[in-house]
């Protein structure tokens, strides 16, 4: 078998580098950079049944990929995101990791690819978390970023799945501030260019789904807007999912998101969400919202790992701006507090979401 990994001058630099970085690391200062931690977890599927097996911590490092693999050529790849987080007394958690491995395996078999058990991710991510754990931010300063990935790392020629797949975790401090931002999203309808079309690939976490809304969003973020937030490709008038991340609309006790039939991602905080909008008794909806009743709803909200839970303060459409509601006194921040104080062991956790590292 061909090696994957190779760590810098046998991993003596790598370290050497992580050691520098965490030595200087300010946590009041963290952003949404890169900073290489520790380790990652690498493994691999088995050529002749599509089983994983023999997963490995190693240093953290680059890894080797053939030139003929299906991930360069033809996009055959799944990412994931999660975090963990460290409470008061300095415990590290993580939250729902068995929903972050179900998507996994819904997305590999839209791409034709094996992916681990749902047993053999969430242990990989316990180890993962473990090894890295001195890189969990203090409570209240941030979160340690967990990008689960799989991908076609075996060789092809012509079109068609790779014979070999490798799992991959590695790691990340950042922020609890979504990329630097201190402000409420004010995002722009673009309804001349989808995000994802019915048959494609919107509904999973594949890799192709984000570069091709890199201009859009990167021409919105120029004119001072946050975010696009993208229509329906064939009506394009119902609303669909922000660049990276699900929407909810408010109005009175009603919560409304688009429903998730295959352009739209199952977002693990967006399921979340929804149950614990339930529990406080708001009446939740999944259906086609579209531009005309977001535009008159009380209170627009963004869901997902990176992002959070995140206020929109308006809403761009046809160069007519329409402001919402936000701040302390909203069920978005109510939302957000629940959420987070779970996330970081502040509220209990009532539904056995956490998973706790030792």
């Amino acid at each position: 078998m061909e090696t994957f990994y190779q760590p810098t001058n046998n991993g003596e630099a790598s370290n050497r580098e992580t050691e520098d970085i965490y030595a200087k690391m300010d946590w009041d200062k963290l952003g949404f950079d890169v900073i290489p931690t520790d380790y990652m977890y690498i493994m691999k599927s088995n050529e002749q049944d599509g089983t994983f097996s023999n997963g490995a911590l190693v240093p953290f490092g680059t890894i080797d990929i053939n030139p003929h693999s299906a991930v360069l050529n033809y996009g055959q790849g799944l990412f994931e995101g999660m975090k963990a987080y460290r409470t008061t007394d300095g415990e590290v958690q993580i939250f729902r990791p068995e929903e972050n491995a179900l998507r996994m395996r819904m997305g590999a078999e839209r791409l034709l690819m094996p992916s681990p058990s749902v047993e053999q991710y969430v242990e990989a991510v316990k180890q993962v978390v473990r090894a890295n754990k001195r890189w969990v931010p203090p409570h209240g300063k941030g979160a340690l970023y967990l990008r689960p990935l799989l991908f076609g790392s075996g060789s092809v020629m012509g079109i068609s799945p790779a014979p070999q797949c490798t799992f991959l975790i590695y790691t990340n401090p950042i922020s609890n501030i979504y990329k630097g931002r201190t402000e409420s999203l004010s995002l722009l309808i673009d309804n001349k260019l989808p995000r994802a079309y019915p048959g494609g690939t919107g509904g999973v976490k594949n890799i192709g789904n984000y570069a091709p809304v890199f201009q859009v969003v990167k021409e919105a973020k120029a004119k001072g807007f946050s975010d696009v937030l993208f229509l329906d490709a064939v009506e394009h008038k119902y609303i669909e999912e922000v660049s990276s991340c699900n929407a909810f609309i408010v109005k009175g006790k009603v919560i409304s998101t688009s429903p998730t039939l295959g352009t739209i991602l199952p977002g693990i905080t967006r399921k979340t969400i929804i149950e614990l909008a339930s529990d406080l008794g708001y009446q939740v909806k999944e259906h086609k919202i579209s531009v005309k009743e977001l535009l008159r709803a009380n209170e627009v909200f963004c869901t997902g790992t990176a992002v959070g839970i995140s206020d929109v303060g308006s809403v761009t459409y046809k160069n007519k701006c329409i402001k919402f509601k936000t701040g302390p006194d909203t069920v978005t921040q109510k939302l957000y507090d629940l959420i987070t104080g779970i996330h970081t062991g502040l509220l209990e956790d009532k539904k056995g979401w956490i998973v706790k590292i030792d």
